[in-house]
């Protein structure tokens, strides 16, 4: 078969070579531009049956090429041709339109009705009040700091999630962290370390991942001297222990080889265009009693400032542990960051991402029931972290017991990100999750950034008008028993009527 079409295509392409020196170029107006065409096809053919790689292209030469091709651009086809706008994934049509309309500025309602499905089973609706409150002008802030922090910190209930400077340009960073200071919420720095681009004024919760960038020694192990020389600076207010997180519990960070410049090796501690993958946990602790012990130890280095841990609930009995050592040692964080499995990253094997750790919702509701059983979460603020982007999911996440929440890929879209998939590749076309020189200068800091603060002020504001619709004034005041699931409806009309008014109204439906 490849003898034929070899045979064919270079017969084919002597008689128009012979049919153009008839006519004479001169007359044959496109004489050189299908010679040009046909050379190159010549060519792609002959490559295509020589190479040993792919399959397809040897097989059916030239028109293989169309396969990779159409899979090159793949995500752009079932982004603005397939998908509905409530079906995409992570985040649908309808929420990225929302926070962009947000982040410029813009009218952010919605025509026609809601297009869920809301008699699904997962449908969470809020049970609002016929007593309805004009939402509070004041802002909506929780202090974070127990009995044993000398440096309590009051934080905004909406702050930016941890990304790294490696993960996100240097271009993303600065507008992130300068939106953070006009609209005073925090940005955690996430676990590659402070770079310049984190000390554009705004503050700063920097994240200690296994790694210990920033504060590495020589070993990659903990460095206390390191440590203390960035802990103490003015714009670092809390400091986050990454214990594991959501898109890939127990594996560690990875950063890709291709976006680790020489500027990002130098501030973490590494050698520069190499893979970097941190361990799957901590060396500076390995059990509950030195975990505490390990907080204690940080809030002593940082002159009492808050000290916190985030995680990936997996077994809930290692938890529990963490939670009986606090009480043996009568050592406690000032704050815990729960990350649901749903969370987002840069780059993770499918297998972590899709099957690893537990939800956000039940890890919750989990964390904040053992806390309140141990009796300490009087003591510690707890944060939710993961798919934050409407104010409907800040509320259900304070509902389900959370203090305030933190966002990532919600700032992400704020800065301009369009859900391209291409995060792990150093191709992201709107500078936002990439090193490549060119591609971060499409993203403009000064826009960019009064963009971040507008999605944070209006989005907060979304908050206020929900709690007001609730009959409250914060949202410490929300619980559980503000939320009803789709398959509690069920449920709910069974508890009010009888079964004999149920049955006639599903007969006379």
């Amino acid at each position: 078969m490849r003898r034929m079409f070899l045979f064919s295509l270079l017969a084919f392409f002597a008689l128009t070579l012979l049919f153009m020196w008839l006519t004479g170029f001169s007359e044959f107006r496109f004489g050189y531009v299908i010679l040009g065409i046909l050379f190159l096809l010549s060519f792609l053919g002959v490559y295509d049956v020589l190479q040993k790689k792919h399959a397809i292209r040897r097989n059916f030469p030239v028109v293989g090429n169309f396969r990779y091709l159409f899979e090159s651009i793949s995500p752009e086809i079932q982004q603005y041709f397939i998908e509905s706008n409530t079906s995409g994934r992570p985040f649908s049509r309808n929420l990225r339109a929302l926070a962009y309309r947000r982040s410029k500025n813009v009218n952010d309602t919605h025509p026609f009705g809601t297009q869920r499905d809301i008699h699904l089973e997962d449908y969470i609706a809020l049970r609002h009040s016929i007593y309805a409150k004009k939402p509070v002008e004041e802002d909506l802030r929780v202090l974070v700091g127990g009995p044993d922090c000398k440096q309590p910190y009051s934080a905004s209930i909406l702050n930016i999630s941890a990304m790294s400077f490696g993960s996100l340009s240097s271009n993303a960073i600065s507008a992130l962290n300068r939106g953070a200071l006009k609209g005073e919420f925090y940005h955690n720095t996430g676990e590659g370390g402070i770079s310049p681009y984190h000390m554009e004024g705004g503050d700063l919760c920097w994240q200690i991942g296994t790694g210990y960038f920033g504060c590495r020694n020589e070993t990659g192990g903990f460095d206390e001297v390191k440590f203390r020389e960035k802990a103490i600076l003015t714009k670092v207010k809390m400091i986050e222990i990454k214990l594991s997180q959501g898109a890939k519990p127990g594996h560690g960070g990875v950063l890709p080889g291709v976006k680790n410049t020489k500027e990002i090796a130098e501030i973490r501690g590494v050698k520069e265009g190499t893979t970097i993958v941190s361990p799957p946990s901590h060396t500076a602790f390995g059990n509950p009693k030195e975990l505490v012990q390990f907080i204690q130890k940080l809030r002593e280095l940082s002159d009492g400032k808050p000290i916190g841990f985030k995680l990936c609930i997996g077994r809930t009995e290692e938890f529990e542990d963490i939670c009986k050592a606090m009480l043996e040692h009568s050592i406690y964080p000032d704050f815990i960051t729960i990350d649901g499995a749903e969370g987002g990253t840069g780059a993770a094997p499918l297998e972590f991402s899709d099957s690893v750790g537990l939800p956000l919702e039940p890890a919750l509701i989990f964390a904040r029931l053992t806390l309140d059983k141990h009796r300490i979460k009087d003591r510690i603020r707890l944060i939710a972290s993961g798919k934050a982007l409407s104010a409907f999911s800040i509320v259900k996440n304070m509902a389900l017991g959370a203090d305030m929440c933190n966002s990532a890929r919600a700032f992400m879209f704020s800065l301009g990100c369009i859900q391209a998939l291409r995060c792990n590749t150093n191709s992201c076309p709107t500078g936002v999750a990439t090193q490549d020189k060119h591609l971060k200068k499409g993203l403009v800091i000064t826009d960019k950034a009064e963009r971040v603060y507008n999605f944070h002020k209006n989005t907060v504001h979304a908050v206020k008008e929900l709690l007001g619709a609730s009959g409250y004034s914060h949202t410490s005041e929300l619980s559980i028993r503000d939320l009803v699931r789709g398959d509690e409806m069920v449920e709910f009309a069974n508890h009010f009527f009888p079964d004999s008014v149920i049955n006639h109204l599903h007969h006379k439906s």
